[in-house]
């Protein structure tokens, strides 16, 4: 039953409830802010840890006492990290001796063609001879002409072929004396100076650098 005191009582307005509620502590222990502050949001972040393998998976057996085990564990981990270093150079020594091996192949692959293409080309050599004695021949007759410029054309196309190759002849005739690439076959007469080239008795070839056949010649001082 309501008493008369009670009835006395005004009915508490909307705005008087809304004013008490604006009091209540909000969870963070502050006074709720008004449209003016805006929500609060608490996010708590939860660390999971991905189970890693037991010391049984592991093969190892921990004794009960944690400083034992802490102490067996670190020797296993050095000892697994001694032995990881001891495999990774292995390989890198595998690797290194792996790769000298690949380019001693292919170093020995290059001198054995090198050698091959050499010995095609001093095969070829007294036929270049050849061609350089019957190309000095002074025709006499039409038909002689034109034999000797069918053997002119033929031996340039020989010796382009031979070019792509690498092989070039050596420059000999007014060219300084080089005993590396001429062979003198009769000294030089009175006279100071340098040696030169007097005139070339057979042509001499590189191939690559290297010689071939080194061009017999005459000397004379400069």
């Amino acid at each position: 039953m309501t008493s008369p005191e009670d009835s006395c009582q005004p009915p508490a307005t909307s705005h008087q409830t809304d004013e008490a509620d604006s009091h209540v502590p909000s969870p963070s222990g502050e006074e709720g802010s008004g449209a003016a502050g805006g929500d609060v949001e608490i996010v708590d972040e939860v660390v999971i840890l991905e189970a890693g393998p037991t010391a049984h998976e592991l093969g190892l057996e921990l004794p009960e006492d944690p400083d034992e085990a802490q102490a067996l564990l670190l020797r296993e981990l050095s000892e697994a990290r001694q032995e990881a270093g001891e495999q990774l150079e292995m390989l890198q020594r595998v690797a290194a001796d792996f790769d000298n091996y690949r380019r001693r192949v292919e170093r020995d692959q290059a001198e054995n063609v090198e050698r091959a293409s050499q010995r095609v080309i001093e095969s070829l050599l007294p036929t270049l001879d050849a061609f350089d004695a019957a190309t000095a021949f002074e025709p006499q007759t039409p038909s002689e002409q034109n034999t000797l410029d069918g053997m002119v054309s033929t031996r340039t196309q020989l010796l382009e072929t031979l070019a792509r190759e690498g092989f070039e002849p050596i420059p000999a005739t007014g060219e300084v004396f080089d005993p590396k690439v001429h062979e003198a076959v009769s000294g030089p007469g009175d006279g100071d100076g340098d040696l030169f080239v007097d005139a070339e008795l057979r042509r001499g070839y590189v191939m690559r650098g290297r010689v071939i056949r080194p061009s017999l010649v005459t000397v004379t001082h400069a």
